[in-house]
């Protein structure tokens, strides 16, 4: 039995691909996942004018050629809006960038919110749009194409990562366990079916704060301590908008958590629970379960049923939760 595990940063995060198995061919099914996360950064970032993303969005035409991996993730990113609601909407593009979102924050360090949450607006939770562009996208794969119109600009954001990391999964076939990490969104598998210990992180202390036990699915982190910034203005921005309003939600949650049958299930439902705000996210996580941190620091562990634990930050070093 031999153990390939492989980090490396891609989509401007950490990556891991990581298998156990007897099959010879399993490090080149390593190589092979790896490759994948590699293309899908160069070809889905919004951050370089050759991406066949950028491209698209680029063009002055309705209708525009587009390659089976940028189809294949525009079609996940539809179906992440239409199971969301609405509420994971990924033609928000200008709405990110006229939020002060237009380079990469992959090598900043993590901003002390103290102050953004101090001079947030009103908590609400967001809504999504009833005439979302999101809606007027089409994936034509015999033909080739994506078709949206003139202006209408798609950023792929979170569903890109979950997505990936499920379709890097698949080439890990033949391990007895597999997990691919991009950047927190975890997809898991393996034909042992052996549960996959996931711990949860505090997102402002780093402390463990839950351990999640996933045999095979997805388990991702939707929050806000990663990205956010302060404007020019002076006022604070983060990259998780109000589809409704084009601007930064302050739902009362600094994360949410889920799980999920795949990673890029687990990020909708992530997304979508930090934007529902607390009790939002309480009715939506307790079908498979999950985690939410409220702004007071305060952790909330949803279990799947009906009960939820919630612990006061300053218990926080004694929390060891098995899911």
């Amino acid at each position: 039995m031999s153990v390939h595990d492989v980090r490396f940063r891609a989509m401007g995060t950490r990556m891991r691909v990581a298998a156990e198995g007897a099959s010879a061919a399993l490090e080149h099914r390593v190589r092979a996942a790896r490759t994948e996360l590699e293309h899908t950064d160069q070809q889905l970032t919004r951050f370089g004018a050759g991406s066949a993303l950028s491209q698209l969005n680029a063009s002055p035409s309705e209708t525009v050629e587009a390659g089976p991996l940028l189809r294949d993730h525009v079609r996940a990113a539809l179906w992440a809006a239409q199971r969301s609601g609405g509420m994971v909407d990924p033609t928000l593009l200008d709405a990110i960038e006229a939020a002060g979102y237009r380079g990469s924050l992959a090598d900043r360090q993590r901003p002390d919110l103290t102050d953004a949450l101090g001079s947030a607006p009103e908590r609400r939770r967001a809504s999504a749009r009833e005439d979302a562009a999101w809606r007027t996208i089409r994936v034509d794969d015999r033909a080739g194409t994506i078709s949206r119109p003139v202006g209408v600009h798609i950023d792929l954001g979170g569903t890109a990562k979950g997505h990936a990391a499920d379709r890097a999964l698949a080439h890990l076939r033949g391990a007895r366990n597999a997990l691919v990490d991009c950047g927190g969104d975890l997809a898991l598998g393996g034909d042992a079916g052996r549960p996959h210990a996931v711990i949860v992180e505090h997102p402002t202390t780093r402390e463990a704060v839950a351990t999640l036990r996933v045999a095979r699915g997805g388990v991702a982190t939707s929050g806000i301590t990663a990205r956010a910034w302060q404007r020019g203005d002076g006022t604070w921005a983060h990259h998780l908008l109000d589809p409704a309003t084009g601007e930064p939600c302050w739902s009362g949650l600094l994360s949410a958590t889920a799980v999920g049958t795949s990673a890029l299930q687990a990020e909708t439902l992530a997304k979508t629970a930090f934007l529902r705000g607390p009790e939002g996210a309480r009715r939506l996580l307790r079908r498979r379960g999950g985690v939410i941190v409220h702004e007071d620091g305060d952790v909330e562990v949803i279990a799947a049923g009906e009960h939820t634990m919630r612990v006061r930050r300053q218990a926080l070093d004694r929390l060891r939760i098995q899911g």
